[in-house]
């Protein structure tokens, strides 16, 4: 069977799963699940940094099928985060996250203005976190003590593109700047010799200077957190995919080269690649998240490097497609084993992200996908 019979398999198995599950859950907008069932963020914490991927994953859908359904979902969700817009402690770096697969995709398909609004709203307050005397966009908020003011994290690779998008429709240079010194950073200080990254980088927020590593939601300090490797990947091909310099296109084929080389045999991503031997905990979401950057580095690479990028992410997506994914339509997620951090409580449950990207990869495939970023 052929690549692209196959993904197109996948996606009709997606499709036919999600007009089930969206038209139970329309009014939700879903992290998690208990007992198969979509939980509810717009209840429980409207400022949650996952409750854009929802709206995505329905824009996605909808640009494959045309059925109006998904629109009018993914335009709840997006009308829902005007709450998040307007509290000030619920603003942080994760604005992409949020608007990016709402509001910018809506504009993106449709032209509404009011979308175009709240994205460049979300951006100018992205752009106001940035540190000007470490050139980095300050991560989490704290409760006023400046405790993590000099913190910024590898996500944040990801949020980027919001800034990318709000320069090309003003043309204000101010955002360019503020997401290339960002990604230099990152660069020098985040990504390690041999392709492994920091999740947490903590610098003194008065000179820039750096302070430390943390090792995050990895498993310690020097590891090699999985999610954070894929954030990676993605996130500084994005950055080449915008501003077309080669540096940021070699950075993101190091960190992937490290990831391709540590790719089990049995195709299951670990929550650290660097975790002890006797564990066992996955995370599906850095795979899928990983062969969303995976495919990106292969359509910009030279011919003869194509094969090592596509032939990992296909591994990863097919080894999710058949073993990790749950096509049951009384069940409303679709990816399992998904962990959120090495050392929280639970682990390998579903994430809302994890459907998101692996439908986002899938889409890639067979050329349905909105490009969000």
């Amino acid at each position: 069977m052929s690549d692209l019979k196959w993904a197109d398999e996948v996606s009709t198995k997606i499709i036919k799963k999600i007009s089930i599950v969206a038209a139970r859950n329309q009014r939700k907008i879903p992290y998690t699940s208990m007992n198969g069932v979509f939980d509810d963020m717009s209840e429980k914490d409207i400022c949650w940094w996952t409750n854009g991927f929802w709206g995505g994953m329905m824009w996605q859908i909808y640009n494959a099928t045309g059925d109006s359904l998904y629109k009018q979902i993914a335009v709840d969700n997006e009308r829902k985060l005007d709450e998040n817009l307007m509290k000030d402690k619920g603003m942080d770096h994760d604005s992409g996250f949020k608007w990016l697969p709402t509001a910018v995709a809506n504009y993106r398909l449709t032209g509404n203005e009011e979308s175009r609004n709240r994205g460049l709203l979300a951006a100018n307050n992205l752009a106001g976190r940035f540190n000007p005397a470490g050139r980095f966009i300050r991560a989490w908020n704290d409760n006023g003590d400046g405790s993590t003011a000099g913190w910024a994290i590898i996500d944040c690779m990801m949020n980027l593109p919001l800034l990318y998008w709000a320069y090309a429709q003003t043309k204000d240079p101010r955002f360019l700047q503020i997401a290339t010194m960002h990604a230099d950073t990152a660069e020098k200080f985040f990504v390690r010799g041999d392709g492994s990254v920091n999740h947490i980088m903590e610098f003194d927020p008065v000179t820039g200077e750096v302070v430390r590593a943390f090792g995050g939601q990895g498993y310690e300090e020097g590891s090699s957190w999985t999610r954070g490797q894929a954030w990676a990947i993605y996130g500084f091909v994005l950055s080449y995919i915008h501003t077309q310099k080669e540096e940021y296109l070699n950075t993101a084929k190091r960190i992937a080269n490290y990831y391709i080389a540590n790719i089990p045999d049995n195709g299951f991503i670990p929550v650290d690649f660097r975790q002890p031997r006797e564990s066992m905990l996955e995370d599906s979401t850095a795979a899928a998240i990983a062969a969303c950057g995976l495919l990106e580095i292969e359509k910009a690479v030279m011919e003869e490097e194509k094969h090592v990028y596509y032939k990992a992410a296909l591994k990863l997506l097919k080894t999710l497609a058949n073993e990790r994914c749950n096509w049951d339509e009384d069940i409303d997620y679709i990816l399992e084993k998904c962990t959120a951090a090495y050392h929280d409580d639970k682990h390998e449950f579903s994430i809302i992200y994890g459907d998101y990207y692996f439908i986002e990869a899938i889409w890639k495939l067979t050329g349905k996908e909105v490009f969000i970023w």
